[in-house]
């Protein structure tokens, strides 16, 4: 006959929560910046003709590149 232990108690899987909760938000702030830098960095490669053929000027590379809305 085999003896099944029921009386050990195991602990919840805690999911995204404490220590895993903060990394998570802090590989989501790492990669929103490196989206940021590298639009930051292409727009800034394109000349100012460039950029009025798809309806920006380089006032508003970092607007774009934060996913801000421009105010005009």
């Amino acid at each position: 006959m085999a003896i099944f232990d029921t009386t050990r108690s195991y602990a919840a899987p805690r999911g995204v929560f404490g220590p895993g909760r903060a990394i998570a938000r802090m590989v989501a702030s790492l990669n929103a910046w490196h989206e940021a830098r590298m639009t930051r960095t292409a727009l800034s490669k394109l000349t100012a003709h460039e950029l009025a053929d798809i309806g920006l000027d380089h006032g508003d590379i970092d607007v774009v590149a934060e996913g801000r809305r421009s105010r005009r």
